[in-house]
């Protein structure tokens, strides 16, 4: 039997609710957008205890059906003002799967700092968290399972999430233990600080049950092998990771360079920030560069990057954090961005967010681009809350308008990520419509060039990828395998079915992903936003990037095609 939990935090209780199969495949993105709307979130200030904050699955969560067990974390975010959902992978989702809990709720406020235990018997526990406030992700990791063992899985907040500063997100911990797998955007963290939760606590059962055993151990066993045989899984992200897409968008002329200034940072044989480079180097050094974050994940896309003394450092690198948090600063070292990357995870904070601001304090003069010891020293000065730390924090809009400064690359106030709009057009108008703001998660077309192609085709390439990432963000499976999951949608349909008891069609796919973006949408124009909210910064409109010469061509007068099937039945 499948259940949902609600906390009232601010009374300690815990309220428990069956929930039916149907709404279990409903899960993921779709949860959260269902319930803030159902609760009517926008009507909320993000950061007051009324503002929901919730933790939904998939319904493969907790068995071995790879990169299927991705947490969903939605709320009213206090970074946009709108709707928000920010998924991360590790073991937390596979914890809750396990637990058969559909989606956890937080309500209220804690009148003290706790952090809540669930037990494998469904047991709810608030306990004192102030042995834990102040303390890097990495020592308080280490803390929860010196005290609760580790057969525990955990969503923890950072130093930053606890002052209520806009750049935190929630840490999942990943398979070997550490607390490096973000639910990241948006300022999540936020409220989850505003709420005094430090951290969730899950032990985990160790087995799932399903409604048809043998249907869905062959489920995991076919799809384990479409991967395998997939060439982009096992060549590019099995192979090299997220960073061969810095490889790319160096080549194509969309890396984010200098506060967008430029898309290239060196020629391509020159170029040190991408996977070819770094890849052979840290196997050589004794690091992974095949490492899965989540159990039974045969894509393996993460890594554990070494130093020259083979001593880890941080794991994962990843690309948005090379472009956002390295190239984007002018840093040309990967080894000074993953130690950066590793100060990022400690804090619990984006690296999308927090590069971008980076960047406007060099932007306006106060450090010189690509200054490791410059970006080090800021990213120290956030684990106090001192003046200078609840500036930096606010996130990208809030520095950028607080300085004066007219280059400023975010939409509906989040920061962009590494795909220059102007080069990434599909992306970019991804961005530019999603109700998540400047997000490329909500629907990437990397690899596209649009310039030969109509603008109807361009559109449509947004919005299929934008249904697409939906549905994957509802069964709480990982884009990286979408080469095999996005065709294999009667596949993936059938092995709901087994694990729920359901009679799905392989019409819920598409009824899933459009149903979240309408959802999404609606909470947003409920909230205020209009279209004038996804135009693009000026400069993307008014200065050519280098090395392709693109100026943005899409202002939201242009997508109207695109927002008619957005707000249908909205």
């Amino acid at each position: 039997m499948w259940r949902s939990l609600k906390l009232d935090l601010s009374a300690r209780k815990a309220y428990w609710q069956e929930v039916a199969p149907e709404e279990v495949a409903f899960g993921g993105r779709y949860r959260t957008g269902r319930i803030l709307l159902e609760q009517e979130a926008w009507r909320l200030d993000p950061l007051s205890p009324e503002n929901p904050l919730v933790f939904a699955i998939g319904p493969l969560a907790g068995t071995g059906f790879s990169n299927a067990n991705r947490t969903s974390v939605g709320t009213r975010s206090p970074l946009t003002l709108g709707i928000k959902e920010a998924n991360g992978g590790g073991t937390f989702g596979y914890a809750l799967g396990q637990m058969k809990l559909a989606h956890l709720v937080l309500q209220g406020a804690s009148p003290d700092w706790v952090v809540l235990r669930l037990t494998r018997e469904g047991q709810v526990f608030f306990e004192p968290a102030k042995d834990l406030l102040g303390l890097g992700n990495f020592e308080a990791a280490q803390r929860l399972f010196a005290a609760y063992g580790r057969k525990i899985a955990f969503a923890l907040l950072g130093p930053v999430g606890e002052y209520l500063g806009l750049l935190s997100g929630i840490a999942f911990s990943d398979t070997d233990g550490r607390p490096s797998r973000l639910a990241a955007r948006g300022g999540v963290g936020a409220v989850m600080g505003a709420k005094r939760v430090k951290t969730i606590v899950v032990e985990v059962p160790g087995k799932a049950e399903v409604w048809d055993k043998p249907k869905v151990a062959e489920s995991v066993r076919r799809y384990a092998g479409l991967l395998r045989e997939d060439p982009l899984v096992m060549q590019f992200y099995n192979a090299i990771g997220t960073m061969g897409m810095a490889d790319f968008q160096n080549a194509f002329g969309g890396l984010p360079v200098r506060n967008f200034r430029e898309g290239r940072l060196a020629p391509p044989e020159a170029f040190r920030m991408g996977g070819q480079y770094i890849a052979p180097l840290n196997r050589a050094r004794g690091g992974k560069h095949t490492h899965a974050c989540m159990p039974g994940c045969v894509i393996q896309c993460s890594n554990v990057i070494v130093d020259e003394k083979g001593e880890e450092v941080v794991s994962p690198l990843e690309y948005e954090t090379i472009g956002l948090l390295g190239t984007n600063c002018g840093l040309t070292d990967p080894d000074a961005l993953a130690r950066l990357n590793r100060l990022a995870n400690d804090l619990g904070i984006d690296t999308i967010e927090t590069g971008a601001t980076l960047a406007l304090l060099m932007e306006k003069g106060e450090g010189p681009w690509g200054d490791y010891a410059f970006m080090e020293a800021k990213l120290k000065a956030l684990y106090t809350p001192s003046e200078e730390a609840r500036f930096l924090a606010q996130g990208t809009a809030r520095v950028g308008e607080a300085l004066g400064l007219k280059r400023v690359p975010v939409i509906k106030r989040q920061a962009i990520s590494a795909y220059d709009p102007r080069v990434v057009e599909a992306t970019g108008i991804t961005m530019m419509t999603t109700a998540q703001g400047a997000d490329h998660t909500a629907g990437n077309a990397p690899r596209l060039e649009t310039r030969a192609m109509g603008v109807g085709e361009i559109l449509e390439a947004s919005y299929t990828a934008q249904v697409i990432a939906a549905a994957n963000d509802s069964l709480g499976l990982c884009v990286f395998g979408g080469s095999v999951t996005n065709k294999q949608v009667a596949f993936i349909t059938e092995s709901v079915n087994a694990a729920l008891g359901t009679a799905l069609t392989p019409a819920f796919w598409r009824e899933l992903g459009e149903g979240v973006l309408r959802l999404e949408h609606r909470f947003n124009h409920l909230a205020g936003f209009s279209h004038e909210d996804d135009r693009l910064p000026a400069f993307f409109y008014e200065e050519p990037v280098p090395p392709k010469g693109y100026t943005a061509r899409f202002r939201p007068e242009d997508l109207a095609p695109l927002y008619e099937r957005l707000h249908q039945g909205s």
